[in-house]
């Protein structure tokens, strides 16, 4: 399934039942990433196609990770691989992880480090000027 950024307000088919992919635009250079539902093998290289695609339109890209039920090692990499992605680029990539499968992968796998965390999606005001109160990892507090 080819991905254009230009059209991602939802993902594809893999959509319906197993994973929802939603993304809200915050001015031209902020985007909100939704996920809800299970990061799996069969999702996970879906997602990181779809944040990809966001990371090249937008500077900042949130990921809302609340609605996840199960984060396996395939959806870890996706979110790893969007986040080198991100570095590469000079673009900003956030994680919003209040679910507790998400946070338990993260903190068990060594990968929480390496992610920076935003308490809750910031309001679209903030977003569209650059504010997002972020943290680095389980330590930082927010800014």
């Amino acid at each position: 399934m080819a991905l254009l950024p230009g059209t991602l307000s939802r993902a594809g088919p893999l959509s319906s039942d197993i994973l929802d992919l939603q993304v809200t635009e915050h001015g031209p250079q902020a985007r909100v990433v939704t996920v809800v539902g299970e990061i799996d093998a069969l999702t996970g290289p879906e997602l990181n196609a779809f944040l990809i695609a966001q990371l090249v339109v937008a500077q900042l890209v949130v990921v809302n990770l609340d609605g996840v039920r199960f984060l396996s090692s395939a959806g870890l990499r996706a979110l790893f691989e969007a986040n080198e992605f991100a570095t590469r680029e000079d673009r900003d990539f956030r994680l919003v992880c209040n679910s507790q499968t998400a946070n338990w992968a993260l903190e068990v796998t060594g990968l929480r480090e390496h992610f920076t965390f935003i308490d809750n999606v910031p309001r679209r005001a903030a977003l569209a000027h650059g504010r997002s109160g972020m943290k680095r990892g389980p330590t930082e507090s927010s800014q």
